[in-house]
């Protein structure tokens, strides 16, 4: 056995929930670099208008685009916006990924066998939930990964200054600036992730490929990463655009797709492919691993706790 043995006591919901938040800001503290870096090669190529981004410099690859942020902005510059994305993941992935599993049996009405529609269901419902929660933090994240340090002209100076000019310039709905494509692109992301995790590590066990440990998650992780960046590459793509762009460049999401379609082509909804998958590769495998451990140990702890009363 591999890691924390599971308890005879299933997790509770606050467990999860709490455990989902935990395990997704530890994943983003050690993939936040790969994430900026996405987001720069997302907006390359995108006309900015009045808005200052990394866009004017050429970026090429994973590696070449961190060595160039690091060469012309400092090695900080690869957690521009760690402070809202941290608050993201923990109003964000708690409930979409701590909720999953309460609104999945509730989808089957209690029952242990859960069919695919079921599992596609919840997911886009913890999904959708979680973007209703925390979308001003995830615009908040993309504004600052996507700004330059070099040269000046910066757009936000801290988190804080971040929320308050953005409902000053552009009102509260700049803080819920690319709902839509975020719903659409959280639905697809928590069905390709959760569920490939749910079918894959069933999978596994019901073959007696492995045991319910640390190789089994590991493999599931990695498998629901790479489905995931396949699916819902072009729209995060668009969505990041969609944020970062300046009021009234884009009239909607479909705008935006639009104009990239017809300027930058079909390839651009691709664009920063490579960072997204190990991006998501590494922070599904990290997340799902540390979230299994922690579901573990806190029930652990808490049957302990129980017991020495």
């Amino acid at each position: 056995m591999v890691g924390f043995k599971a308890t005879d006591v299933p997790p509770t919901a606050t467990v999860k929930f709490l455990g989902a938040g935990t395990a997704a800001c530890i994943a983003d503290l050690i993939t936040f670099p790969l994430d900026t870096a996405k987001v720069r090669l997302q907006i390359q190529g995108e006309s900015q208008g009045t808005v200052r981004t990394a866009a004017s410099a050429q970026y090429r690859g994973v590696l070449g685009t961190i060595l160039t942020m690091v060469r012309t902005e400092g090695p900080r510059s690869l957690y521009n916006g760690l402070v809202a994305g941290l608050q993201r993941q923990m109003s964000f992935a708690s409930v979409r990924i701590g909720l999953y599993d309460s609104v999945k049996q509730f989808y089957t009405k209690g029952s242990e066998h859960a069919g695919i529609g079921s599992r596609l269901l919840a997911g886009s419902t913890t999904g959708a939930l979680a973007v209703a929660v925390a979308q001003p933090t995830d615009v908040v994240k993309v504004r600052f990964q996507a700004q330059a340090r070099a040269g000046g002209g910066r757009r936000y100076q801290s988190t804080v200054e971040a929320y308050k000019t953005i409902a000053r310039e552009e009102g509260f709905r700049g803080l819920w600036k690319g709902t839509l494509p975020n719903v659409a692109r959280n639905a697809l992301v928590n069905c390709a992730e959760l569920v490939t995790y749910d079918l894959i590590k069933d999978a596994l066990l019901k073959a007696n490929l492995m045991t319910d440990n640390l190789p089994c998650h590991f493999t599931a992780a990695f498998g629901a990463g790479f489905c995931t960046t396949i699916i819902a590459s072009p729209v995060d793509v668009v969505k990041t655009r969609y944020m970062n762009s300046a009021l009234g460049q884009y009239h909607s999401a479909g705008h935006c797709a639009l104009t990239m379609l017809q300027k930058e082509g079909p390839r651009a909804f691709y664009k920063g492919f490579m960072p997204s998958f190990l991006r998501l590769g590494s922070w599904n495998v990290v997340m799902f691993v540390t979230y299994e451990q922690l579901k573990r140990a806190l029930m652990a702890a808490y049957t302990s706790q129980e017991a020495s009363f």
